[in-house]
C-alpha cells in the first residue's frame, strides 16, 4: 500500500502534509518464517515517501488460558493458546495527534483507523483545540464511539487500496525493492 497515494486520492480536496504511520516489528512465526522479511521491505517502501515518517510500537508474546465455549463431558475445561499483543502504537497515535494538534502542525488530522481507544483524544482535539478530525474505517466493522468523535466518518473503500498499491518495483537508494509474492 502506498500511503501517499492512499492519502492524495482520499484527500484529493486538501494539500498533505505529513503522513505518520504506526506500527510494530514482527518476529518469525512457525507458520510464517518469511513474515519479518515481507514487513522489512515493506517498511523500506514507505521511507521511499518523502512525507512520512514510521513510528514504532511492541509486539508481545504471551501465553494465555481461556474458558472453552464448549468444554469436552470429560476432560480439560480451559486451553492455552499463544497470543501477540500490539502494545504502544495506539497510544502512540494518540499522542502525537495530541503534539501535533496543540502545535498548530495541521488543520484537518485523518485516522484510518477503527480503534474505538482513540475516542477520547480525537473528541480532545476537536473539543479543546478545535480542529477537524476524520476517521477511515478500514474493518468494515462500524464504530460508534469513533462516528460520534470524529468531525466525520467513512469507510475505507476496496477500490481507493487497489488503486494506491506500490509498483511491483521500487527502487531506493539500497537497490530495487521487490513487492513479496502474494501481496
Amino acid at each position: 500500500m502506498d500511503l501517499g497515494t492512499l492519502a492524495n486520492r482520499l484527500l484529493a480536496q486538501h494539500h498533505v502534509h505529513r503522513i505518520r504511520y504506526f506500527t510494530a516489528l514482527v518476529a518469525a512465526r512457525d507458520d510464517d518464517p518469511s513474515q519479518p522479511q515481507r514487513q522489512q521491505a515493506y517498511l523500506r517502501a514507505l521511507r521511499t515517501l518523502p512525507n512520512l515518517s514510521i513510528h514504532y510500537g511492541q509486539l508481545r508474546p504471551r501465553r494465555k488460558r481461556r474458558p472453552l465455549a464448549q468444554p469436552p463431558p470429560c476432560g480439560p475445561r480451559t486451553a492455552e493458546f499463544l497470543d501477540t499483543e500490539e502494545k504502544g502504537s495506539d497510544v502512540n497515535l494518540a499522542s502525537y495527534l495530541l503534539m501535533d494538534g496543540y502545535e498548530d502542525d495541521y488543520e484537518l488530522a485523518v485516522l484510518i483507523t477503527n480503534d474505538s481507544d482513540l475516542k477520547l483524544p480525537i473528541e480532545m482535539v476537536r473539543t479543546r483545540l478545535n480542529k477537524q478530525v476524520g476517521v477511515f474505517d478500514p474493518s468494515g466493522a462500524r464504530s460508534a464511539d469513533l462516528r460520534k468523535a470524529a468531525s466525520w466518518y467513512r469507510p475505507l473503500r476496496r477500490g481507493a487500496l487497489r488503486a494506491s498499491q506500490f509498483a511491483k518495483e521500487l527502487p531506493d537508494e539500497s537497490g530495487v525493492i521487490r513487492r513479496p509474492d502474494g501481496w
